[in-house]
């Protein structure tokens, strides 16, 4: 059966591939071609897997008891091979807080080294990514809390990044945005993205008012729910515009210095209490507006807070570092 753990709100499962072969399902022996394979597989291990143990209705109107399936790792040393599977049998490029709880599965089965780095690698099928995608994951303390630092390397900005067609521009403290005629149709106050990729892509509409920033209860009602759904996931479920392969979907506003508020709607998956690749996407789009210096960044979701590091150089950022801590639910 698999394990659920929780990385500041957002609760994946994971299994090994012959626990998804025990199910019954033809999982390939490697990463890459469980990957090309996933659509003969990856929706029926969700549903067998992140289900409620039969338990009728779902709690909390959640179909399912996590955020999406790990399935891994593929080899029994260095570096690790995973799958990140979202609960519509999609498969995710890179996930900070499912590689944190992944981090933790390893090193609760002692395969992790308890020093220095290690690096995981998560295949996927989507077209306009690198496939295996690499994170380097080393063991730390930061604030007393035992956890891992992910280098997400090196972001890239703009449109053309994440392969958005049909937007406009928009401006904010002098800084040349995107503007996203979907979301600002949502609400007037949505006029000023950020897109960013992260090895997976995000959207980063930035507000000047908390109150500009929907909560969770919100983007699941129906005035925001199928807008948001079919801007943030591919086709069938979604429109595929912006962005043909789908986007995950933020919102941040400055709330201290060196403190930024983000809300997260997840391609694949919908509202969540946290995503740690989101909070770093918020943290670049906030560094291109000039709200905050390259240097150690919080940003707050719902689920809690995630540490980052932005290291710049003149006028770049080189690598987005952050930080993760994940517990193993009962």
């Amino acid at each position: 059966m698999p394990k659920f753990y929780d990385a500041r709100g957002n609760i994946y499962a994971v299994a090994s591939p012959a626990e998804v072969r025990g199910l019954g399902l033809d999982v390939p022996p490697s990463a890459a071609q469980a990957a090309r394979q996933r659509r003969g597989w990856a929706l029926a291990a969700v549903q067998a897997l992140c289900g409620w143990g039969g338990q009728e209705p779902a709690r909390d109107g959640k179909q399912h008891r996590s955020d999406g399936l790990l399935v891994g790792p593929f080899q029994s040393q260095a570096p690790f091979d995973l799958l990140i599977v979202n609960t519509d049998g999609t498969l995710a490029e890179r996930s900070g807080n499912g590689l944190t709880i992944f981090a933790q599965a390893l090193s609760e089965q002692g395969l992790l080294p308890v020093q220095g780095a290690c690096l995981l690698r998560v295949h996927h099928d989507q077209p306009s990514g690198l496939s295996p995608l690499a994170t380097v994951v080393e063991p730390a303390r930061v604030e007393d809390q035992q956890g891992f630092w992910l280098d997400l390397g090196k972001p890239a900005f703009g449109p053309a990044a994440v392969a958005a067609l049909g937007v406009g521009e928009a401006e904010l403290n002098g800084r040349q945005l995107s503007h996203v005629a979907q979301l600002s149709h949502l609400n007037a106050g949505w006029r000023c993205s950020q897109f960013v990729r992260l090895g997976n892509p995000h959207c980063v509409t930035l507000v000047e008012e908390p109150a500009l920033l929907p909560s969770n209860a919100q983007m699941a009602e129906a005035a925001l729910e199928p807008g948001l759904t079919r801007l943030a996931f591919a086709p069938p479920t979604g429109a595929g515009k912006p962005c043909a392969a789908g986007v995950n979907l933020q919102w941040a506003t400055l709330v201290a210095p060196g403190h930024l508020q983000a809300r997260v709607f997840e391609r694949g998956e919908g509202p969540t209490a946290s995503s740690g690749t989101s909070a770093s996407a918020v943290a670049c789009a906030a560094w291109r507006v000039g709200w905050v210096e390259a240097g150690e960044v919080r940003v707050s979701m719902p689920g809690g807070t995630a540490p980052i590091r932005l290291v710049g150089q003149a006028d770049e950022l080189q690598s987005i570092h952050l930080f993760g801590t994940a517990r193993r639910q009962s």
